[in-house]
């Protein structure tokens, strides 16, 4: 789909705690599993700001694990906040979807 970059960065956060809730995970392997689903769009130098912001929140726990290649990576880890923030990102989204669908069949 084109042009998704605008509605994207109001729900990328949420996406990003849903990829982590499953397992903890650095950046590239958050930007595969994104790129998976069909957000082709979406490159680290996206994923990692926000990565940033949730750990700055304390959504996140952060552990630097040695890599084959390079220097240690940084692994994030959802903690007891990030998942009540991860439950809020899906209580509003169901809310603004039930609204829109519901302007939608208004017509």
């Amino acid at each position: 789909m084109d042009d998704l970059t605008e509605l994207l960065k109001g729900v990328l956060e949420g996406a990003v705690l849903q990829i982590l809730a499953r397992q903890s995970n650095y950046g590239y392997e958050i930007v595969r599993a994104l790129n998976q689903v069909g957000f082709d769009s979406v490159a680290e130098g996206t994923v990692y700001p926000i990565l940033l912001r949730l750990e700055k929140k304390g959504l996140v726990d952060v552990t630097r694990e040695r890599s084959e290649m390079g220097p240690p990576r940084k692994v994030y880890a959802l903690n007891a906040a990030g998942h009540a923030a991860l439950e809020s990102f899906w209580e509003r989204w169901s809310f603004i979807t039930t609204r829109l669908r519901q302007l939608k069949e208004q017509q």
